[in-house]
């Protein structure tokens, strides 16, 4: 059995995916640990993994606010470069499955000769085409960690996203990169008419700014609609702070997985986990980008030219989003679009699939070390 890390950040939709896979490998018989930023311990020991948190740099948690220039410093933060290395010198592993957006993390990797891969949990156009042209990505070059270079060293760059929807799919690609599809627990098909109307709303678990106002609109939109409306706030919005009515359910936190068999719609920010979560389960989706910058905005207009969402602004007004909602609860060819986009979702199976990929860079590197070892 191989041995992995995976190095991760404290964010939003970027955890889930991760740890996905790394249950998969779990179940398959190899050992798998987390590194990652100390407010991310423990999630991942509850779950079940070995957390170590990053020494030597400075502390982040995704769910205080956090300006641009922290969220710069922290990406390009080379001391997470560091950081890996030292917790591999305690504990060597065959492959380090290293969150795309660390690029320092990756490029450590790459000078030290040790396997790695990279997990783009978000469209790889956005990845190559606003990320890389944004703040990070600017602040990175200006620092020498060349990001189009070190991704190109990874053994695989996995997508989480089906070529399908993702731009970036339409034009040559590196390639290491391998459109592996939604890594998520996949559900079963979900016929919409087998139950009462419902609503999930959820915008983040990440703060945004904005983000309560933005969440108080959809409530004001949906109030007294005949329908249930389910709220999951996350750890940034006090449920207790939101003026609500008699068919709403507020939450801090509920499990979506258990939450999308029992609803219509999904009116989320366009979080990538979120967005492939809904359409795993055939659901249509409001989405209201919550960050103009980030891949809210590519994430919903993708799924919109599929037909199967609407994109609306974040400061929509209550009138305006009602009438959206009503639209997208009942019948029609976004529940069609939805489903075919579920299809295809669930028939990539992108979890078994990311976990082969894994298991044979592992074998490689074992068997270039048997090589090296007889030589």
């Amino acid at each position: 059995m191989s041995e992995f890390l995976i190095a991760t950040w404290h964010g939003g939709g970027n955890v889930a995916p991760a740890m996905v896979v790394a249950a998969e490998l779990r179940r398959r018989g190899h050992t798998v640990r987390f590194l990652g930023h100390e407010s991310q311990h423990v999630a991942f020991t509850a779950a079940g993994f070995a957390f170590s948190p990053y020494q030597g740099v400075r502390p982040f948690d995704g769910t205080t606010p956090n300006s641009v220039p922290r969220l710069v410093s922290m990406m390009t933060d080379t001391g997470l470069g560091r950081a890996v290395l030292a917790e591999l010198a305690t504990r060597p592993v065959d492959v380090v499955l290293a969150d795309c957006l660390l690029v320092p993390v990756q490029r450590a990797c790459a000078d030290a000769g040790q396997p790695f891969v990279s997990l783009e949990h978000l469209f790889d156009a956005y990845l190559r085409r606003g990320w890389l042209r944004g703040p990070v990505g600017i602040v990175a070059r200006l620092k020498g960690l060349r990001p189009v270079a070190t991704w190109s060293r990874a053994a695989h760059c996995l997508v989480g996203a089906p070529a399908s929807l993702d731009p970036a799919a339409a034009g040559p690609t590196p390639a290491n990169v391998r459109f592996v599809g939604p890594l998520l627990n996949l559900p079963p098909r979900h016929a919409l008419d087998s139950h009462d109307p419902a609503v999930l709303v959820s915008l983040s678990t990440f703060h945004y700014p904005g983000m309560q106002p933005a969440l108080q609109r959809v409530l004001d939109a949906t109030a007294d609609l005949d329908a249930r409306v389910i709220v999951t706030t996350g750890p940034v919005i006090d449920p207790a702070s939101l003026r609500t009515a008699p068919n709403h359910e507020v939450h801090r936190f509920v499990s979506h997985d258990t939450l999308m068999p029992q609803v219509s719609l999904v009116v989320g920010h366009g979080g990538h986990a979120t967005t492939m979560r809904a359409l795993a389960h055939d659901l249509p989706l409001v989405v209201m980008p919550m960050h103009p910058l980030l891949d809210q905005p590519m994430v919903g207009r993708a799924v919109a030219n599929a037909g199967a969402a609407q994109v609306v602004t974040k400061k929509v007004a209550p009138a305006d989003l009602r009438r959206v909602v009503e639209r997208m609860l009942t019948d029609g060819p976004h529940r069609h679009a939805a489903a075919t986009l579920g299809k295809e979702i669930r028939q990539l199976d992108a979890t078994t699939r990311a976990a082969d990929l894994l298991e044979d860079v592992a074998t490689r590197n074992t068997a270039r070390h048997t090589s090296d070892d007889q030589g």
